[in-house]
């Protein structure tokens, strides 16, 4: 979900994810099972909740867990993952969004240098810098590489970074996830049972990215190992 602003008006967008399958397709063994929300654009009013859906034909499968970026009126989406073909395109989409007095019009160009990954994580270092970490390549193959996306002049280009250090708990788990903090730091987590210790402990760690002129990233380092049953009192 992004909110766009095109002529002093501002307009939410929603964009890829996933859906349960119909009712009428469901069987007891499948039941819960999930697929590939329509490749289509949602353009939602806030002031009136009208909502309002666009076919793209650059949009061919559906996809989720993709990076979005927004400028004023254009969302970036990059990378994803889509579900049926069970595949990670380096998608790299740049979409317009114009907000007249009529109705929105939506456009989408393809963009080159898309980036294969699903659920990476993104952080903002400076007013037009952003860091990409984390993520998978593969379901069985974490993304350990880094990337920072630099925005200027209208155009968005994606650089390769040296990756941090990682610390040897997080080289040979095979989950990870995480969040952005804001300020440049996120924050990962990974399982216990990914350390064959504690299977029911979280070990948590933070990556600090810099934004001095060096454009560097830090080490990343260990600040929390806490069980997730532990009591907060005992802790």
């Amino acid at each position: 979900v992004n909110v766009v602003h095109s002529q002093g008006k501002s307009m939410i967008v929603i964009i890829g994810g996933r859906s349960y399958i119909a009712l009428g397709q469901r069987t007891t063994e499948k039941w819960n099972s999930v697929v590939d929300c329509m490749p289509h654009i949602f353009l939602v009013e806030p002031e009136f909740g009208c909502c309002t859906s666009y076919t793209l034909p650059e949009f061919q499968n559906g996809f989720s867990f993709h990076l979005s970026l927004v400028q004023n009126d254009i969302i970036y989406i990059i990378g994803g993952h889509s579900l049926e073909n069970d595949i990670r395109p380096p998608n790299f989409y740049k979409i317009k969004i114009d907000l007249p007095l009529g109705s929105p019009a939506v456009s989408c160009a393809i963009l080159p240098g898309g980036i294969s990954v699903s659920s990476a994580i993104m952080t903002q270092i400076r007013e037009k810098e952003f860091v990409v970490v984390g993520g998978y390549h593969s379901n069985n193959q974490k993304r350990m590489v880094c990337n920072t996306i630099n925005l200027e002049d209208n155009k968005i280009e994606i650089v390769e970074k040296e990756a941090p250090e990682w610390t040897p708990d997080i080289k040979h788990c095979k989950i990870w996830f995480g969040s952005n903090m804001g300020n440049g730091s996120i924050l990962f987590v990974i399982p216990g049972d990914n350390r064959q210790l504690t299977s029911d402990a979280n070990y948590f760690y933070i990556l600090k990215c810099q934004g001095e002129n060096d454009q560097s990233l830090e080490q990343m380092a260990q600040v929390c190992s806490q069980s997730s049953t532990e009591d907060a009192g005992e802790s």
